[in-house]
């Protein structure tokens, strides 16, 4: 008897002890958090036409072009490369893209960035990139924000043109 007793008291406190070793494991926030973007912006509109899941670096006093550097394949925020989700046929960037999910990576530029929407999907930073994969390139135009913006951001306009904004640059793409 003392020891079935034993036992369910051992039980009973490992199920208790265990509850809170599981809870101690939660990670922290992540220093580049994870955001959607989505056309129509409007979170009780159930009809979208695209959706983007990026994560947002921040400058924390860095120079952009050190995070996103001219002239090289830059993953488009942090972490896993972005995923474009469209649920009908686009036109991006003046290039017919079909429904479907695609990475979106970028290759910064002074006056206009590459935007390239690839097959591969599930892919960590910019590192494993590969050209063959590329659905479209298209140009992006880019301006000058009179706000400095701290942390990488998307959003789509009115007018559902993509747009990509960190520090002083916003980089534009036409989708209809």
């Amino acid at each position: 008897m003392k020891k079935t007793f034993s036992l369910i008291a051992m039980l009973v406190v490992a199920v208790v002890f265990s509850d809170q070793a599981f809870a101690q494991d939660f990670k922290g926030l992540d220093k580049s958090p994870m955001d959607v973007a989505a056309y129509p912006a409007s979170y009780r509109e159930a009809n979208k036409v695209a959706r983007i899941t990026y994560s947002r670096p921040q400058l924390k006093g860095r120079a952009l072009t050190k995070l996103a550097p001219v002239g090289k394949v830059w993953r488009t925020g942090a972490n896993e490369v972005p995923e474009i989700t469209f649920y009908r046929d686009v036109n991006f960037g003046g290039q017919a893209v079909k429904a479907g999910t695609y990475s979106l990576v970028t290759i910064p530029g002074e006056k206009e960035w590459t935007i390239i929407l690839s097959k591969q999907l599930n892919v960590w930073g910019a590192y494993f990139y590969k050209q063959d994969q590329d659905v479209v390139r298209v140009k992006g135009k880019v301006s000058k924000s009179d706000k400095n913006i701290e942390a990488f951001s998307m959003m789509f306009g009115d007018d559902m043109t993509l747009h990509m904004g960190w520090g002083d640059v916003v980089v534009s793409v036409p989708v209809k």
